[in-house]
């Protein structure tokens, strides 16, 4: 497959082990962070480092962002300031952010006005997912544009689905979320019920993937200590993906939800739940701390 040349911008939990992985694969990367580190981890794998985002972003053929909230992804891209005065209409624009679906359309209709391709494509995996370059990639934009995002994406990622229109990886990915934060809260319930019940939690959690419980949660992330030894929770929560992370896609789902008229009893409590994990200081761990809520 033909080398690229890449600008990446966003080198944190998630950026860095995706930026890794398109260096590996033999594309031509240049990189750029405000945290220095970072970007002198990439530069030692053979990443060029940038020395500001409009270093980062000329001439290259695609362009990835990675970044933690919609605002930052309007600051980069959009106003006086942003690349979409200095971008080349031949490069892709590729945002791997998890923001709100309207943001990712507003940033695709105004580099459009200016000839530059765009599409959203949220991830799904985790760090381990980025880590090993099997993560899932949810993408918004025109079939062309998705086509050619794909040179990328298939050296970071193992699924790679065209959801819709531009915003659509958005939605997608976000509909993803909830259901996730529902099943681990339901999975932790249902193991401190049978713990307090005299159960034996790995016990219980062999008998429930081999029964109709059966879910993504019991199988790869359990969140009950000591019964998968890969598992955050085996670690002391460390991430992962955030609590704080899960809290925020969660308030994007609710946004969703509500300009869509859409019924989210079940998201509204998982929102409630990873709300009050927040004001407990569990904000950094993992999101599979929620276990915590349930124990005694």
């Amino acid at each position: 497959m033909a080398k690229l040349t890449i600008g990446f911008i966003g080198l944190g939990n998630m950026g860095g082990p995706m930026a890794a992985n398109l260096v590996n694969a033999g594309h031509t990367v240049r990189v750029f962070d405000l945290n220095k580190a970072a970007v002198s981890e990439l530069e030692a794998k053979g990443a060029m480092a940038a020395s500001d985002a409009a270093e980062c972003a000329i001439g290259v053929d695609i362009f990835i962002s990675m970044l933690p909230a919609s605002k930052h992804v309007k600051s980069l891209y959009l106003g006086e300031t942003g690349l979409i005065n200095l971008l080349d209409s031949k490069t892709l624009v590729i945002d791997c952010s998890t923001i709100d679906a309207e943001s990712a359309r507003q940033v695709g209709i105004e580099l459009a006005q200016k000839g530059i391709d765009f599409v959203d494509a949220p991830v799904s995996g985790g760090v381990a997912g980025a880590t090993a370059g099997t993560l899932t990639f949810i993408v918004g934009g025109e079939h062309r544009h998705f086509e050619k995002a794909k040179l990328a994406l298939v050296d970071m990622g193992k699924n790679i689905f065209h959801a819709g229109d531009i915003g659509a990886g958005q939605v997608a990915k976000i509909c993803n979320n909830m259901l996730l934060s529902i099943l681990m809260a339901g999975t932790s319930e249902a193991l401190q019920m049978g713990i307090n019940n005299g159960l034996d939690p790995k016990v219980l959690s062999d008998i429930m993937t081999a029964s109709s419980g059966r879910n993504w949660t019991l199988e790869l992330y359990n969140p009950c200590p000591g019964v998968m030894e890969t598992a955050p929770a085996s670690n002391d929560y460390k991430p992962g993906f955030m609590v704080d992370l899960m809290a925020k896609d969660l308030g994007l789902a609710m946004e969703a939800a509500q300009q869509s008229n859409s019924s989210t009893p079940m998201g509204s409590m998982a929102k409630n739940l990873y709300t009050m994990l927040q004001h407990q200081g569990a904000g950094s761990d993992d999101f599979s701390a929620i276990f915590k809520l349930f124990s005694k």
